[in-house]
């Protein structure tokens, strides 16, 4: 036996925090897995942590050793020893990292340009560069600015707001409202601010000036990100800009999670590898499609390993708070990012907040309201929606209705018996897109295409649909109908997909959730993918909108279903 040391000289009077020698113990556990990979037996190892020389510190060195047998003979070889020494400088950046810092200085120029763009572009059109501003002070007197000293001042102040709130934190950029919350209050709260100061300097400036520039400023910005997210999507889709993922966990809630991420790709988590209990290596190699590179105490050396720059945590017995503590240690020596993620799916982020208790990081889910203030909020956006799209489209609605008319015989609406709330029949009006009698040949089509037991009742290529029926249903302009639903009251401008009384009968106890609020003539089923979706697929979107419904994610379905018409792609049929 042999003492070979793989850390001499490591201070205990000089070390300030703990992480450093959880480190060290964690890389000397890590080596004798490495050798038992390597073929050499680990049965017989031991860390030894040992006294060396005093410090001039006034602290006791200490050795750290692994007490390992010698290679039986020279055709038996461990193989090369890996560099296991903890290094006082920065580690390489990693490419998420260098891309992170690259994005945000993009950001920044974007943003100062439409900044910039605005506020001189309403200074020209309203005052011109030349012009001067009066002011009065009790203490100075009267005197005069120029305009373009305040809007220097006004670019600076953005920028320096756009700055301070995070608006291009790579925790807040590219998914969800947060960063287009973020960029209009720092608008808005700049030019209440501006307003109060202007009134305590008695500085005059045209009431114009300041009413054009911070709203048409907060819609540049908002625009500006929205071209870079749409960007960034399609980028993080061919598995560009995206952090490198280990999950660890259990095997059912590492697939879930797998699952998830590989389902949302434009969020930008790209798995490469999975770490699991060590009883549990040796019985999975894969996960998903995805390797299994170690276990849990081995989970920094796999992460160098795969080039991870991010570890997600899930559920697991294994992993107590103790060791997710020695873990987030382990990770900040390289600068990894360490994420949990609890058993919850499908919640929203403006249902979710975090309030630390004793130390525990308490997640508080807000349980759906579906009454009071917030429904008749919604029931009022449905009448003004409605009444405001029909006024609008009613000439395209009467020429429509006469090529129905011309084209095929029929009555021009088609009544179709779907449930609505709590379960109640109503009759949905829809410009008529079929032969006559189609609801007759329903069943035998559903049969002979093997989905007759499915509770979503779609034929592929539909042979009762009419020439202009044709049109219609690929641009929902059949749907146009539905509009004098939502005004009496039987449907939502915005809800769960409308079914028909068989549908519902093949419904579980989770489907009749749907069932909470009124259908829509539209919803996310309609602008995620249509009659591209899976059943499950499409009950899954449901119940997200009927939990986490919002009049604000209610307007971008809205604009989203415009898109959805106009490009309507191949999932429209």
């Amino acid at each position: 036996m042999i003492l070979r040391r793989i850390r001499n000289r490591r201070c205990a009077g000089c070390v300030v925090s703990s992480a450093i020698i959880s480190g060290i113990l964690h890389e000397a556990r890590t080596l004798v897995w490495e050798i038992s990979l390597l073929g050499g037996s680990h049965e017989v190892c031991s860390v030894i942590v040992q006294p060396s020389r005093p410090c001039r510190k006034g602290g006791d060195c200490v050795s750290i050793g692994l007490n390992l047998p010698e290679a039986p003979d020279s055709d038996h070889k461990l193989g090369p020893r890996p560099n296991l020494e903890l290094k006082n400088s920065h580690p390489e950046e990693s490419k998420w990292e260098s891309w992170r810092r690259s994005f945000a200085n993009r950001l920044a120029f974007s943003d100062s340009v439409v900044v910039i763009a605005v506020v001189v572009g309403v200074q020209v059109a309203w005052v011109s560069l030349g012009s001067e501003a009066e002011f009065s002070l009790p203490a100075a007197g009267e005197g005069r600015i120029n305009y373009l000293l305040v809007s220097l001042v006004i670019v600076g102040l953005w920028l320096a707001m756009l700055w301070m709130t995070g608006s291009r934190n790579s925790r807040v950029i590219g998914s969800g409202w947060l960063e287009y919350r973020i960029i209009a209050d720092s608008g808005i709260k700049l030019f209440a601010g501006f307003a109060t100061l202007a009134f305590l300097l008695n500085l005059n400036l045209a009431r114009g000036y300041l009413l054009l520039i911070f709203p048409i400023g907060i819609m540049a910005l908002l625009v500006e990100r929205w071209v870079w997210r749409r960007w960034l999507h399609r980028r993080r889709r061919n598995g560009q800009h995206c952090r490198r993922v280990l999950l660890m966990g259990s095997p059912a809630s590492v697939e879930h999670i797998a699952q998830e991420l590989g389902r949302q790709q434009w969020a930008g988590y790209k798995v490469v590898g999975v770490c699991l209990s060590r009883t549990q290596v040796g019985i999975k190699t894969e996960i998903a499609g995805i390797p299994v590179v170690g276990d849990f105490s081995t989970a920094r050396v796999a992460m160098k390993r795969i080039a991870a720059d991010t570890v997600i945590v899930t559920s697991s017995d294994d992993l107590d708070p103790r060791r997710v503590k020695e873990l987030s240690w382990e990770l900040e020596q390289d600068k990894y990012s360490l994420i949990m993620a609890p058993s919850l799916t499908d919640v929203s982020g403006p249902r979710i907040h975090s309030r630390p208790v004793s130390g525990l990081p308490l997640l508080h889910v807000e349980t759906p309201q579906y009454t009071g203030l917030r429904m008749v909020m919604k029931r009022s956006f449905d009448v003004v929606g409605s009444l405001s799209i029909i006024a609008g489209l009613a000439l395209p609605m009467l020429i429509i209705a006469l090529l129905v008319k011309a084209t095929s015989p029929g009555p021009l609406l088609y009544r179709s018996r779907r449930i609505g709330q709590r379960g109640e029949p109503f009759d949905m009006l829809k410009f008529r897109s079929m032969r006559v009698g189609a609801d007759r040949e329903l069943q035998a089509l559903l049969e002979a295409q093997g989905t007759a037991e499915e509770p979503l009742f779609k034929v592929q290529n539909d042979p009762r649909i009419t020439s202009i029926g044709r049109f219609l249903r690929k641009y929902s302009l059949d749907e146009l109908p539905q509009l004098f639903n939502v005004l009496v009251g039987s449907m939502s401008l915005i809800g769960p997909r409308p079914q028909v009384a068989a549908e519902v009968a093949l419904y579980t106890d989770a489907h009749h959730r749907r069932l909470i609020m009124r259908p829509g003539v539209t919803g996310l089923w309609q602008v995620s993918g249509r009659s591209e979706l899976e059943w499950e697929q499409a009950v899954r979107l449901d119940l997200y909108y009927i939990e986490n419904w919002s009049l604000t994610g209610d307007i971008g379905i809205l604009f989203r279903t415009f898109k959805a018409v106009v490009f309507p792609g191949g999932s429209a049929h």
